[in-house]
Protein backbone atom coordinates (compact mmCIF):
# COMPACT_ATOMS: atom_id res chain seq x y z
CA UNK A 1 0.00 0.00 0.00
CA UNK A 2 1.21 3.54 -0.73
CA UNK A 3 1.21 5.36 2.60
CA UNK A 4 1.51 9.04 3.44
CA UNK A 5 2.75 9.29 7.03
CA UNK A 6 2.46 12.73 8.62
CA UNK A 7 4.82 13.29 11.54
CA UNK A 8 6.86 10.25 10.56
CA UNK A 9 10.11 11.79 11.83
CA UNK A 10 8.97 11.57 15.44
CA UNK A 11 9.21 8.85 18.09
CA UNK A 12 6.15 6.72 17.35
CA UNK A 13 5.97 7.70 13.68
CA UNK A 14 9.61 6.74 13.21
CA UNK A 15 8.94 3.31 14.66
CA UNK A 16 5.91 2.84 12.45
CA UNK A 17 7.67 3.72 9.20
CA UNK A 18 10.36 1.11 9.87
CA UNK A 19 7.70 -1.52 10.50
CA UNK A 20 5.70 -0.44 7.44
CA UNK A 21 8.78 -0.64 5.22
CA UNK A 22 9.57 -4.12 6.55
CA UNK A 23 5.96 -5.14 5.81
CA UNK A 24 6.35 -4.14 2.14
CA UNK A 25 4.52 -0.83 2.11
CA UNK A 26 5.68 2.14 0.05
CA UNK A 27 6.13 5.01 2.50
CA UNK A 28 6.33 8.79 2.12
CA UNK A 29 6.95 10.86 5.25
CA UNK A 30 5.76 14.45 5.56
CA UNK A 31 7.17 16.31 8.56
CA UNK A 32 7.90 19.96 9.33
CA UNK A 33 10.62 18.90 11.84
CA UNK A 34 9.24 21.17 14.54
CA UNK A 35 9.68 18.28 16.99
CA UNK A 36 10.92 15.46 14.73
CA UNK A 37 14.39 14.64 13.43
CA UNK A 38 15.41 14.22 9.80
CA UNK A 39 17.74 11.32 10.58
CA UNK A 40 14.81 9.29 11.92
CA UNK A 41 13.66 8.61 8.34
CA UNK A 42 15.87 5.92 6.75
CA UNK A 43 16.42 5.13 3.10
CA UNK A 44 14.60 4.18 0.92
CA UNK A 45 11.67 6.00 2.53
CA UNK A 46 10.88 9.27 0.79
CA UNK A 47 11.07 12.31 3.07
CA UNK A 48 9.27 15.57 2.34
CA UNK A 49 10.00 18.59 4.52
CA UNK A 50 6.70 20.43 4.66
CA UNK A 51 3.48 21.09 6.54
CA UNK A 52 -0.02 19.65 6.24
CA UNK A 53 -1.33 23.19 5.80
CA UNK A 54 0.47 23.51 2.45
CA UNK A 55 -2.49 22.66 0.23
CA UNK A 56 -0.64 22.36 -3.08
CA UNK A 57 1.86 20.01 -1.50
CA UNK A 58 -0.88 17.95 0.13
CA UNK A 59 -2.77 17.62 -3.16
CA UNK A 60 0.39 16.32 -4.81
CA UNK A 61 1.18 13.81 -2.05
CA UNK A 62 -2.37 12.55 -1.60
CA UNK A 63 -2.83 12.01 -5.34
CA UNK A 64 -0.19 9.28 -5.11
CA UNK A 65 -1.33 7.75 -1.79
CA UNK A 66 -3.79 5.03 -0.84
CA UNK A 67 -3.94 5.75 2.90
CA UNK A 68 -2.82 8.32 5.46
CA UNK A 69 -1.34 7.56 8.87
CA UNK A 70 -1.53 10.78 10.88
CA UNK A 71 0.97 11.22 13.72
CA UNK A 72 1.74 14.94 13.35
CA UNK A 73 0.88 16.79 16.58
CA UNK A 74 2.23 18.66 19.56
CA UNK A 75 2.08 16.35 22.57
CA UNK A 76 3.50 17.82 25.78
CA UNK A 77 0.71 18.18 28.32
CA UNK A 78 2.34 20.96 30.35
CA UNK A 79 2.94 23.00 27.20
CA UNK A 80 -0.70 22.56 26.21
CA UNK A 81 -1.76 23.98 29.57
CA UNK A 82 0.55 26.97 29.11
CA UNK A 83 -0.57 27.57 25.50
CA UNK A 84 -3.97 25.97 24.87
CA UNK A 85 -4.76 28.15 21.86
CA UNK A 86 -1.48 27.19 20.24
CA UNK A 87 -2.21 23.51 20.76
CA UNK A 88 -5.67 23.76 19.22
CA UNK A 89 -4.23 25.80 16.35
CA UNK A 90 -1.56 23.19 15.61
CA UNK A 91 -3.32 19.92 16.38
CA UNK A 92 -6.94 20.60 15.44
CA UNK A 93 -6.18 23.29 12.85
CA UNK A 94 -3.63 21.08 11.15
CA UNK A 95 -6.02 18.15 11.13
CA UNK A 96 -8.82 20.22 9.57
CA UNK A 97 -6.42 21.25 6.80
CA UNK A 98 -5.55 17.58 6.29
CA UNK A 99 -9.22 16.61 6.09
CA UNK A 100 -9.99 19.31 3.54
CA UNK A 101 -7.19 17.99 1.36
CA UNK A 102 -8.31 14.37 1.84
CA UNK A 103 -11.86 15.33 0.86
CA UNK A 104 -10.61 16.35 -2.60
CA UNK A 105 -8.30 13.35 -2.99
CA UNK A 106 -8.72 9.65 -3.81
CA UNK A 107 -7.64 8.63 -0.28
CA UNK A 108 -10.38 6.93 1.72
CA UNK A 109 -8.39 5.30 4.53
CA UNK A 110 -6.99 7.06 7.59
CA UNK A 111 -5.31 5.86 10.78
CA UNK A 112 -5.25 8.58 13.43
CA UNK A 113 -2.81 8.74 16.35
CA UNK A 114 -5.14 9.50 19.26
CA UNK A 115 -4.52 9.20 22.98
CA UNK A 116 -5.87 7.85 26.24
CA UNK A 117 -5.83 11.51 27.29
CA UNK A 118 -9.32 11.76 25.79
CA UNK A 119 -10.68 9.85 28.81
CA UNK A 120 -9.51 12.12 31.60
CA UNK A 121 -9.49 10.92 35.20
CA UNK A 122 -11.58 7.76 34.88
CA UNK A 123 -13.13 5.68 37.64
CA UNK A 124 -10.25 3.58 38.92
CA UNK A 125 -10.63 0.69 36.44
CA UNK A 126 -9.33 -0.07 32.93
CA UNK A 127 -10.79 2.28 30.33
CA UNK A 128 -13.19 0.95 27.71
CA UNK A 129 -13.78 2.71 24.40
CA UNK A 130 -17.35 3.64 25.31
CA UNK A 131 -16.37 5.26 28.61
CA UNK A 132 -17.07 8.99 28.86
CA UNK A 133 -14.47 11.19 27.19
CA UNK A 134 -13.64 14.02 29.58
CA UNK A 135 -10.09 15.24 28.92
CA UNK A 136 -8.54 17.28 31.72
CA UNK A 137 -5.94 19.17 29.66
CA UNK A 138 -5.86 20.97 26.29
CA UNK A 139 -3.71 18.25 24.69
CA UNK A 140 -6.39 15.64 25.40
CA UNK A 141 -8.99 18.16 24.31
CA UNK A 142 -7.39 18.47 20.88
CA UNK A 143 -7.39 14.69 20.46
CA UNK A 144 -11.06 14.52 21.41
CA UNK A 145 -11.91 17.36 19.02
CA UNK A 146 -10.23 15.45 16.18
CA UNK A 147 -12.05 12.23 17.08
CA UNK A 148 -15.36 14.11 17.04
CA UNK A 149 -14.51 15.72 13.71
CA UNK A 150 -13.92 12.27 12.24
CA UNK A 151 -17.18 10.95 13.68
CA UNK A 152 -19.15 13.76 12.05
CA UNK A 153 -17.28 14.19 8.76
CA UNK A 154 -15.96 10.78 7.73
CA UNK A 155 -19.30 9.15 6.82
CA UNK A 156 -20.13 11.89 4.33
CA UNK A 157 -16.72 11.52 2.71
CA UNK A 158 -16.85 7.75 2.57
CA UNK A 159 -13.67 7.78 4.66
CA UNK A 160 -12.81 4.69 6.70
CA UNK A 161 -10.74 5.39 9.81
CA UNK A 162 -9.33 3.99 13.02
CA UNK A 163 -8.60 6.32 15.94
CA UNK A 164 -5.98 4.52 17.99
CA UNK A 165 -5.92 5.64 21.61
CA UNK A 166 -2.39 5.08 22.90
CA UNK A 167 -1.71 4.57 26.53
CA UNK A 168 1.94 5.07 27.60
CA UNK A 169 4.22 4.51 24.62
CA UNK A 170 7.64 3.34 25.74
CA UNK A 171 10.74 1.41 24.71
CA UNK A 172 12.88 1.62 21.61
CA UNK A 173 14.14 -0.15 18.53
CA UNK A 174 17.89 -0.75 18.12
CA UNK A 175 18.41 2.46 16.13
CA UNK A 176 15.42 4.55 17.16
CA UNK A 177 13.95 5.72 20.45
CA UNK A 178 12.79 8.73 22.42
CA UNK A 179 14.56 12.03 21.70
CA UNK A 180 12.04 14.54 23.03
CA UNK A 181 13.07 18.08 23.94
CA UNK A 182 12.11 18.50 26.68
CA UNK A 183 11.72 14.89 27.80
CA UNK A 184 8.59 14.30 29.87
CA UNK A 185 8.17 10.51 29.83
CA UNK A 186 8.95 8.55 32.98
CA UNK A 187 11.17 5.76 31.62
CA UNK A 188 13.70 7.91 29.73
CA UNK A 189 13.74 10.41 32.59
CA UNK A 190 14.52 7.61 35.05
CA UNK A 191 17.20 6.16 32.77
CA UNK A 192 18.82 9.56 32.33
CA UNK A 193 18.80 10.16 36.08
CA UNK A 194 20.44 6.78 36.68
CA UNK A 195 23.05 7.37 33.98
CA UNK A 196 24.00 10.88 35.11
CA UNK A 197 23.54 10.64 38.86
CA UNK A 198 20.56 12.94 38.65
CA UNK A 199 17.30 12.74 40.53
CA UNK A 200 13.92 11.30 39.57
CA UNK A 201 10.89 13.09 40.97
CA UNK A 202 7.87 11.05 42.06
CA UNK A 203 4.75 13.18 42.03
CA UNK A 204 2.32 11.97 44.68
CA UNK A 205 2.61 9.03 47.09
CA UNK A 206 -0.95 8.93 48.41
CA UNK A 207 -2.88 7.52 45.47
CA UNK A 208 -5.26 4.58 46.07
CA UNK A 209 -2.78 2.09 44.59
CA UNK A 210 -0.75 -0.66 46.31
CA UNK A 211 2.36 1.52 46.78
CA UNK A 212 0.69 4.95 46.66
CA UNK A 213 2.09 6.00 43.27
CA UNK A 214 0.33 6.26 39.92
CA UNK A 215 -0.08 3.16 37.76
CA UNK A 216 0.31 3.37 33.99
CA UNK A 217 -0.07 0.95 31.09
CA UNK A 218 3.29 0.95 29.25
CA UNK A 219 3.15 -0.33 25.68
CA UNK A 220 6.23 -0.91 23.56
CA UNK A 221 6.38 1.27 20.43
CA UNK A 222 6.99 -1.77 18.24
CA UNK A 223 3.69 -3.22 19.44
CA UNK A 224 2.05 0.11 18.62
CA UNK A 225 3.51 0.00 15.11
CA UNK A 226 2.13 -3.48 14.52
CA UNK A 227 -1.31 -2.33 15.64
CA UNK A 228 -1.23 0.44 13.03
CA UNK A 229 -0.40 -2.07 10.31
CA UNK A 230 -3.28 -4.29 11.46
CA UNK A 231 -5.61 -1.28 11.43
CA UNK A 232 -4.63 -0.41 7.86
CA UNK A 233 -5.39 -3.97 6.79
CA UNK A 234 -8.77 -3.84 8.52
CA UNK A 235 -9.98 -0.56 6.99
CA UNK A 236 -12.66 -1.01 4.36
CA UNK A 237 -16.37 -1.70 4.11
CA UNK A 238 -17.23 1.33 6.23
CA UNK A 239 -15.10 0.63 9.30
CA UNK A 240 -15.05 3.81 11.40
CA UNK A 241 -14.04 3.28 14.99
CA UNK A 242 -11.77 4.07 17.94
CA UNK A 243 -9.86 1.55 19.97
CA UNK A 244 -7.42 1.39 22.85
CA UNK A 245 -3.81 0.31 22.41
CA UNK A 246 -2.18 -0.92 25.58
CA UNK A 247 -1.23 -4.11 27.37
CA UNK A 248 -4.23 -4.32 29.69
CA UNK A 249 -2.07 -4.11 32.82
CA UNK A 250 0.03 -1.46 34.50
CA UNK A 251 3.08 -0.66 36.60
CA UNK A 252 3.50 1.97 39.29
CA UNK A 253 6.05 4.75 39.29
CA UNK A 254 7.98 2.98 42.04
CA UNK A 255 7.99 -0.26 40.05
CA UNK A 256 9.43 1.60 37.07
CA UNK A 257 12.13 3.15 39.25
CA UNK A 258 13.05 -0.27 40.69
CA UNK A 259 13.13 -1.78 37.20
CA UNK A 260 15.47 0.96 35.95
CA UNK A 261 17.87 0.20 38.82
CA UNK A 262 17.80 -3.50 38.01
CA UNK A 263 18.28 -3.04 34.25
CA UNK A 264 21.07 -0.48 34.47
CA UNK A 265 22.79 -1.83 37.55
CA UNK A 266 23.07 1.79 38.70
CA UNK A 267 21.70 3.59 41.76
CA UNK A 268 18.76 5.91 41.19
CA UNK A 269 18.14 8.89 43.40
CA UNK A 270 14.44 9.53 43.99
CA UNK A 271 12.72 12.55 45.51
CA UNK A 272 9.08 12.65 46.48
CA UNK A 273 6.88 15.66 45.94
CA UNK A 274 3.19 16.52 45.77
CA UNK A 275 0.73 15.31 43.15
CA UNK A 276 0.48 17.00 39.79
CA UNK A 277 -2.93 18.35 38.92
CA UNK A 278 -4.82 16.08 36.54
CA UNK A 279 -2.84 12.88 37.16
CA UNK A 280 -5.26 9.93 37.50
CA UNK A 281 -4.31 7.14 39.89
CA UNK A 282 -4.83 4.44 37.27
CA UNK A 283 -4.45 4.70 33.51
CA UNK A 284 -4.79 1.23 32.04
CA UNK A 285 -6.43 0.04 28.82
CA UNK A 286 -9.17 -2.49 28.28
CA UNK A 287 -7.80 -4.00 25.07
CA UNK A 288 -10.60 -6.38 24.09
CA UNK A 289 -11.80 -4.32 21.15
CA UNK A 290 -8.40 -4.30 19.43
CA UNK A 291 -8.31 -8.09 19.71
CA UNK A 292 -11.86 -8.47 18.40
CA UNK A 293 -11.41 -6.14 15.41
CA UNK A 294 -7.73 -6.50 14.57
CA UNK A 295 -6.69 -9.81 16.16
CA UNK A 296 -3.95 -7.71 17.78
CA UNK A 297 -2.54 -7.77 21.25
CA UNK A 298 0.72 -6.48 22.67
CA UNK A 299 3.54 -9.02 22.76
CA UNK A 300 6.20 -7.18 24.79
CA UNK A 301 4.54 -7.38 28.19
CA UNK A 302 7.49 -7.43 30.58
CA UNK A 303 8.44 -4.03 31.95
CA UNK A 304 12.07 -5.14 32.07
CA UNK A 305 12.06 -5.79 28.31
CA UNK A 306 10.64 -2.33 27.61
CA UNK A 307 13.14 -0.61 29.90
CA UNK A 308 16.03 -2.70 28.55
CA UNK A 309 15.23 -1.68 24.96
CA UNK A 310 15.19 2.00 25.94
CA UNK A 311 18.49 1.59 27.82
CA UNK A 312 20.08 -0.15 24.84
CA UNK A 313 19.11 2.77 22.60
CA UNK A 314 20.55 5.32 25.01
CA UNK A 315 23.72 3.26 25.51
CA UNK A 316 24.52 1.49 22.22
CA UNK A 317 27.27 -1.06 22.36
Amino acid sequence: MRLLVTGGAGYIGGTFIRSALAAGHEVTVLDNLSTGHRDVVPEPIRFVHGDIRQRDLMDELLADSEAVVHFAALSIVSHSIADPLGYYRENLGGFLALMEAIADSPVRKLVFSSSAAVYGMGEGRPFKEDDPRRPVNPYGGTKLAIEETLEHVAPGLGLDYASLRYFNAAGAMDDHGERHDPETHLIPLALEAAATGGELKIFGQDYPTPDGTCIRDYIHVEDLAQAHLKALDALGDGLRTAMNLGTGSGFSVREVADCVKNVTGLPLKVSETTRREGDPALLVADVGKAWDLLAWRAEKLELSDIVQSAWNFLNPR
